[in-house]
């Protein structure tokens, strides 16, 4: 596995610039790893089925880490919701820099996903097994948040740039007042360069800069039989229950080979680097015998080619089935969509087939959820050079070009807000990171190394 070049390098990193924050960053990664365990201990679920008091908690903790590095302006502010409510809080504050510096906004965001089942440690309590820390958000994105206080607390007075941190609080939720937050903060937001620290490395010792992300279309879909459940034995023969009719239904979405089987969903170019079977294997967590779906380069199928997955299922439950022909199942699809095509697009198509396949004439009922758009990054402009060189500087090797298969739609947003701004995704997770499911973790190592990246990105950024 082996990343492109870029096309036109940076100046490199002074070195004794580079050793003199090397020394920093390690002098002050216990107050960084410190800084992390207090926040994962917060339990700061964004899902409204949750206690939305600890996502309070969890905005006020890092409001007071942003003072502690010399923040003198930090607020926790809201913005409403497309339907009225009050968004989840977020935490602002602004750091000026020397007269005429750039100005950089770090995004974060400290609100978490559920914990789930299948934990082998506790999920809000941080256990270190070997070089990982696990806990919820240790990875997604609490690791985000203190990367950028760990590099602004190296920098100390020697900060030249003007840096502005935003902390989201309801980004797993899927950002919902994050438009109206950023029209109703965009003065106090504006940025000459935007740092997304919600991302992923390449694997282990070898750093990544995410050039692309897929976008997203969720909906769900249900398919009706009958107008009541009737008795299986009675009326099974000519007619299918629901579950069996929706599984058709679903078996419809991929071809023989795995491939989406979906017209009107696009694909974009293959990248330049591969993923090695048995390393996707082993990160998924793949069962043996188990063969991959689609063709082609793994990593097209995983960054610039469609997926659809189903993500929920109503159904009757084993444990509590009846002997019935149940009338109506409904599943939860998500789509993810590739770089360049509109998402409003791609659910069109994708509803259109859902219709266009209804097994046996059933009744096919979607009903809409969450869009969100794909980013491609310009992969030479000045901003990436310039990350490039910190983040060969802060692993020792340079940095792959990645695209992800999950979607930030925020980024879209920010660049329709901000179109003059040079946005860089990078991140603290790994392959096997495992956010948003069980035992999730961060390999500290691995954060060390961003906190220094960060803390020399920004270094060079002011400098020019």
């Amino acid at each position: 596995m082996t990343s492109p070049q870029p096309p036109q390098p940076a100046a490199p990193i002074d070195p004794v610039r580079l050793d003199a924050l090397r020394a920093k960053v390690a002098a002050q990664f216990g107050t960084v790893r410190a800084d992390l365990e207090a926040l994962v201990r917060i339990p700061s679920v964004s899902n409204q089925e949750f206690d939305q008091t600890q996502v309070d908690a969890s905005a006020a903790a890092v409001a007071a880490l942003l003072s502690q590095v010399g923040f003198t302006e930090v607020d926790v502010l809201h913005a409403p919701r497309p339907d009225g409510t009050p968004g989840a809080p977020a935490v602002v504050g602004h750091r000026g820099g020397r007269p005429g510096a750039p100005t950089v906004l770090l995004y974060a965001h400290h609100d978490v996903q559920p914990p789930g089942e299948g934990w082998t440690t506790e999920p809000f309590v941080p256990t270190q097994v070997g070089d990982r820390l696990f806990a919820r958000g240790a990875a997604d994105d609490k690791a985000g948040v203190v990367a950028h206080i760990g590099a602004l607390r190296a920098l100390g007075d020697e900060l030249e740039a003007n840096v502005t941190v935003f902390v989201e609080g309801e980004e797993e939720v899927g950002s919902p007042s994050f438009v109206t937050f950023l029209h109703t903060y965009r003065d106090r937001l504006a940025a000459d360069v935007i740092v997304v620290a919600d991302s992923s490395n390449w694997q282990v010792g070898v750093p990544g800069l995410t050039t692309s992300l897929r976008g997203l279309v969720d909906l769900t879909v249900e398919v009706a039989a009958l107008d009541h459940a009737v008795h299986s034995g009675m009326f099974g023969g000519p007619l299918l229950d629901a579950p069996t009719l929706l599984a058709r239904l679903l078996a419809t979405l991929h071809d023989d080979a795995g491939d989406v089987a979906v017209a009107g969903l696009v694909r974009a170019a293959d990248p330049t680097v591969d993923y090695d079977e048995a390393q996707l294997r082993a990160d998924a967590g793949v069962l043996e015998g188990v063969r991959l779906a689609g063709t082609g380069p793994l990593t097209a199928r995983l960054w610039t080619r469609p997926a659809i997955s189903v993500i929920g299922l109503d159904a009757p439950r084993v444990a509590t089935s009846s002997n019935t022909l149940t009338p109506a199942a409904s599943a939860k699809l998500s789509l993810r969509v590739a770089p360049g095509q509109d998402p409003a697009a791609a659910r069109d198509a994708l509803v259109a087939h859902l219709h266009a396949h209804a097994p046996f004439g059933a009744r096919v009922t979607v009903r809409d959820g969450e869009l969100g758009k794909p980013f491609a990054a310009p992969v030479d402009s000045a901003a990436m050079r310039t990350a490039r060189a910190a983040f060969a500087a802060a692993w020792g090797t340079d940095p792959v070009d990645i695209g992800i298969g999950g979607s930030i739609p925020f980024i879209a947003d920010l660049l329709d807000v901000f179109p003059q701004a040079a946005i860089l995704v990078t991140g603290v997770e790994d392959p096997d990171s495992r956010a948003h499911g069980a035992n999730e973790s961060v390999h500290l190592v691995e954060l060390e190394r961003v906190v220094l990246a960060e803390a020399l990105l920004l270094d060079a950024i002011a400098r020019g």
